[in-house]
């Protein structure tokens, strides 16, 4: 019986493993994922644990470790070479980790979507949305000029219209919900007008983010970079992300008590998945990122009854899967090849700080908020954390961006994400009012016990 053929060719070490049966596959993948997820955990507590920074960041940087580049590409005595991998010819693919262990790590990328929407508080969003909409369409717009037009300053595209200057753009378009939302929960500001508006903002800041993702996909694979070509494309995601979004809301009681009637055990939790993987081959099918459609239906689950009880099974599906995207996200780093962009690295980096403070905090002063209020919106706006490199992943694992400028994309996630939680604190703890309506009621207080002093 002849073997079993994988789809790609393998290098091990010095041994080729072409025509290695699935056994052999499939173990090869355990043991990677063994790695990773102790590289993940090490990793997360490291920076959580002692460097009080969020987890997530360990989890890249242990990927980075690991990686082909770097540990991962070294051969070993008997196991060869664990993360080493070639293409089989006439294979088109810059991905340099395996095609099976890409697939596990956007599992944990849906995963880390949908419950992300499920756990956005629906009522919250929508009565916020308001002036969170306002400060989000700035801190998407205005990032995502500075890196697209910066993208052809230094001459890695041909013009704003080429793929890889709009998905330059579209990264520095992310906000990061779970790291700004972790660090306000910790130093108690989640329930300030700030608070919910960064929230909210970051929320629709990822839709945004989200759909500028979708228009990209689709013109990087048509070619057409017309601005009738433009609208259509955007027409069509915001269509399919409404429409999704609409039948998600309208069918979401239906849904819950569908759900809740299974009796069998873990029956809910499987089940609500396979609609978040139904939802983002949709999405897929549409041309559009899987991300959106496993996040619309989480959102559109979120203020159900079934919601309360998912998420405490799907936090530990969460800490399973998701630590492996991020992990295979850092892998994909190449420092080689960001050698010759380091100086464009630098400049992204300092554009993203300046395009969230700037874009959000601007806005931020015409629904409301005083200085201090917009500087506190800016800021917690301003990391990019997984969107971003979920974005650039997509970009990558379609060819429209090369390993240096995903290197790039890393290199700013990685300080946007760090820096925030250093200025967040403080500029939250100065105990000055962040509205102009809160402010003026505090003067006016002072002004009268003043009054009432002097009588």
């Amino acid at each position: 019986m002849p073997q079993q053929r994988s789809l790609h060719h393998w290098k091990d070490g010095g041994k080729a493993l072409e025509g290695a049966n699935i056994t052999e596959l499939v173990a090869h993948l355990v043991l990677q994922l063994s790695i990773i997820m102790v590289a993940a955990k090490l990793g997360g507590e490291l920076f959580e644990r002692w460097l009080k920074q969020p987890s997530v960041l360990g989890e890249l940087l242990a990927g980075v470790v690991i990686g082909p580049f770097a540990l991962g590409g070294m051969s070993l005595p008997v196991i060869g070479t664990v993360f080493g991998r070639v293409a089989a010819p006439g294979e088109v693919s810059v991905i340099p980790v395996s095609t099976e262990l890409w697939a596990v790590a956007q599992i944990g990328a849906v995963i880390l979507l949908f419950f992300a929407g499920l756990e956005t508080d629906f009522n919250l969003f929508f009565r916020y949305s308001g002036p969170a909409f306002v400060t989000a369409t700035g801190g998407v717009i205005l990032p995502f000029v500075f890196g697209d037009l910066s993208t052809v300053a230094f001459g890695l595209a041909s013009g704003p219209l080429d793929p890889v200057a709009l998905f330059v753009g579209a990264i520095m378009t992310a906000t990061s919900v779970g790291i700004t939302a972790r660090v306000l929960g910790d130093i108690r500001k989640l329930d300030t007008p700030e608070g919910v508006t960064i929230l909210a903002g970051a929320v629709i800041d990822d839709v945004l983010g989200i759909i500028v993702l979708a228009i990209v996909v689709s013109l990087g694979a048509s070619g057409d970079v017309s601005m009738g070509n433009l609208a259509a494309v955007g027409g069509k995601a915001m269509g399919f992300w409404l429409g999704l979004m609409a039948v998600g809301i309208l069918l979401s009681g239906w849904i819950s008590r569908f759900l809740l009637s299974f009796r069998s055990a873990g029956a809910a939790l499987t089940l609500a998945i396979a609609i978040a993987f139904l939802s983002a081959a949709l999405a897929e099918s549409f041309g559009l990122a899987m991300i959106i459609g496993a996040y619309s239906i989480g959102l559109a689950l979120s203020n159900t009854e079934v919601a309360e009880i998912l998420r405490e099974p799907m936090e530990s599906v969460f800490h399973a899967f998701v630590p492996i995207f991020f992990v295979v996200m850092g892998m994909l780093v190449d420092f080689h090849a960001m050698i010759p962009v380091m100086a464009f690295g630098v400049v992204i980096s300092f554009l993203a700080i300046v395009g969230k403070i700037v874009g959000c905090g601007l806005p931020a002063l015409g629904v409301g908020f005083n200085r201090w209020g917009a500087a506190r919106i800016g800021v917690g706006m301003m990391p990019r954390g997984e969107v971003a490199l979920i974005v650039a992943g997509v970009g990558l694992s379609r060819g429209v961006i090369q390993p240096d400028v995903f290197g790039v994309s890393i290199m700013m996630t990685f300080v946007t994400t760090v820096l925030a939680p250093m200025v967040l604190v403080p500029v939250f703890q100065s105990g000055v009012a962040g509205t102009r309506k809160a402010q003026a009621t505090i003067q006016s207080s002072k002004v009268e016990g003043e009054r009432v002093r002097q009588v």
